[in-house]
Parts: structure tokens; sequence; C-alpha cells
């Protein structure tokens, strides 16, 4: 999981400086939707790391359970988060949640 995620930051820095407008203004939608509004930051990363599992995407579920961490999620509600993503997509989204480990592991040892 850290050399995936060594990987999309090396190549987000890249994507940066070709493509610098594009990157910024994608920069600033997440800023604006992942603040607190109705749903605090906890909450909203929360429903990112249950999306993250349901698509499958193993850069989104290490990005996700690190800021989900962040904003104050324990281990357990990540871990829950997962499970109700698993319900909503199913057997390929089943087999995420060992990123979804990984990616917990990963935080974890950081601490």
């Amino acid at each position: 999981m850290k050399e995936l995620m060594d990987r999309f930051k090396k190549a987000m820095s890249e994507m940066s400086a070709k493509k610098p407008e594009e990157m910024k203004k994608f920069g600033e939608f997440v800023s604006t939707v992942l603040k607190d509004g109705k749903l605090d930051l906890k909450t909203k990363e929360l429903i990112c790391v249950g999306i993250a599992v349901a698509v499958r995407c193993s850069y989104c579920i290490g990005i996700h359970v690190d800021k989900a961490f962040k904003a104050g999620a324990t281990e357990d509600e990540i871990m829950e988060a997962g499970i109700v993503a698993v319900l909503m997509g199913g057997g390929p989204a089943y087999t995420y949640l060992t990123d979804l480990v990984e990616a917990i592991k990963m935080v974890k040892e950081k601490t």
C-alpha cells in the first residue's frame, strides 16, 4: 500500500507540473466538498472510504483511510464503512477490503 501511495503522489506531482490549472481547480473542488457542512468532515471521509471500496479504487482507499483517521474516525468506524460498501458493491468490492486493511495498517504505523 505504501508503494501505491508513493506512486500516486509522484504521478500527481507530475500532473500538477504539466496541467497546473486543472489540478488546482480539482484541488479547490476537493477542499470545498471535504470540509464541515451539514455533514462533518469525519462523516464525509467515512463516505469516501465506503465509496472507494465500492468502486474498487486502491488509491482512493489509501488516501481516504488516512484522511478519515485524521478527521477523528476510529479503525472500527472505517472497517464498518468498508463493510457497508460491500453491501452496495458486492463481491468485487469485498476483495478490496484487503486494501482497506492494508491502508489502516499503513496509517497506524505512521502514528
